[in-house]
């Protein structure tokens, strides 16, 4: 804690406490269950979406092999960020909202698929179905293609999937969003199945 300094006459005004139910959720949050590739942590939540925000950062890991593959592998990440409002908002249809953001590299035949913003949309829909309740569910799904040409690094011809999505939870329980995410994230990443590992995630002290 920052020793309070009287010398412009005044003391620095302190930060709200977090509400309990917020704190809950937090911890939920990092009990989730995911694919040993994907890795979890804290990173900082945006600052003017709510009251109170917690996010973490997932991003996709490499075999840790010393066989260098011929095609490279995609790269693949993701965030997914707690808004609490203890009054609630609107739009939101209660007091805690979940934004998801994934992006993945893909494969020019999975670019080429024109039903392949229906189907990474299902992945979600179906991940959450199967776990958790939730509502005024939102997104988008963007398929994008690049080429490179002159003294650039990287393939010549790169494809990417972007998912942006949020919705409404009814309560503290975050574990089965997480693993719905991750799972989308996996799918995207082309991962094959696997066993899952337990996660540990502790709050980053530093941004509080």
């Amino acid at each position: 804690m920052t020793p309070l300094d009287f010398r412009d006459g005044a003391a620095p005004t302190p930060e709200p406490e977090e509400p309990a139910r917020f704190r809950a959720a937090v911890e939920a949050m990092g009990t989730a269950s995911v694919h040993p590739r994907i890795e979890l942590a804290p990173i900082r939540p945006p600052q003017r979406l709510a009251p109170y925000s917690y996010a973490l950062g997932a991003e996709v890991t490499r075999p840790d092999t010393n066989v260098v593959p011929v095609d490279s592998e995609g790269d693949a990440f993701g965030r997914l960020i707690l808004l609490h409002d203890p009054a609630g908002q609107e739009a939101w249809h209660g007091v805690f909202r979940l934004v998801a953001y994934i992006q993945a590299d893909i494969d020019s035949a999975l670019a080429a698929d024109p039903l392949l913003p229906e189907v990474a949309w299902s992945w979600l829909v179906d991940a959450l179905d199967s776990r958790t309740p939730f509502t005024a569910l939102g997104g988008t799904v963007t398929a994008t293609s690049s080429v490179r040409y002159g003294d650039i690094a990287g393939p010549p011809r790169a494809h990417q999937l972007e998912l942006r999505a949020s919705w409404t939870v009814a309560d503290t329980a975050m574990r089965p969003h997480v693993e719905a995410f991750c799972e989308v994230l996996a799918y995207a990443a082309g991962l094959p199945p696997a066993g899952v590992t337990r996660l540990d995630v502790r709050r980053d002290e530093s941004t509080e």
